[in-house]
């Protein structure tokens, strides 16, 4: 578990887990990355929240994130829409799905939008949020962009859960006024529900 040093400012704390989340799934060799991702894909693909979504929005995995590849090619996830991120600007993210690709900001595979087709957030039923670390009360914490911040309060049918490695989770994770507390996050251990959830 990471523990945050004592004296640090809101901001300071925040650096200070995300390099230490970013770490510790750093620190996993690419078998092991594959197979604690496939684990966790295993706990999301059996929730109640899966098997009721219709559109389900994930991410493609990009420095160390748990990959979400193993829940598309689960049998549970048969007929469902999946949709994926797309960067449009600076601060607005859109949600699509893919008919083809290309690379994004920061090198992250997107749909390419000439190819796919825009998805309103109101239609997708549950968000898929990576992250770079986490505690037991659903605090999140992105790479910083706050794209995610500005999206999800748009997904107003949404469940909102994060996947995680066990290895990322802090004693505490400060939460701030734009963020949005998860309803669960799913590890390849367990699963830690929230009140939302």
């Amino acid at each position: 578990m990471i523990t945050l040093p004592e004296g640090l400012e809101t901001g300071e704390a925040v650096v200070f887990l995300r390099r230490a989340g970013i770490a510790a799934r750093d620190a996993m060799d690419k078998a092991e990355r594959e197979e604690r991702s496939s684990a966790a894909c295993a706990r999301i693909a059996g929730s109640e929240g899966f098997a009721q979504a219709r559109t389900v929005m994930i991410y493609s995995a990009v420095r160390g994130e748990l990959q979400l590849d193993a829940l598309r090619s689960h049998p549970a996830a048969v007929g469902k829409r999946f949709v994926f991120p797309l960067c449009v600007s600076r601060t607005e993210m859109k949600a699509y799905l893919p008919r083809g690709w290309k690379a994004g900001a920061f090198g992250i595979r997107e749909p390419d939008p000439a190819l796919s087709e825009e998805v309103q957030p109101e239609e997708i039923d549950l968000v898929i949020c990576p992250c770079t670390a986490f505690d037991e009360a659903g605090n999140r914490i992105g790479m910083g962009a706050g794209y995610y911040d500005r999206f999800l309060p748009k997904c107003t049918n949404a469940a909102v859960i994060a996947a995680a490695f066990e290895a990322q989770k802090a004693e505490t994770v400060p939460s701030r006024s734009w963020d949005r507390q998860m309803d669960a996050v799913f590890t390849e251990q367990t699963v830690y529900r929230t009140e939302k959830g």
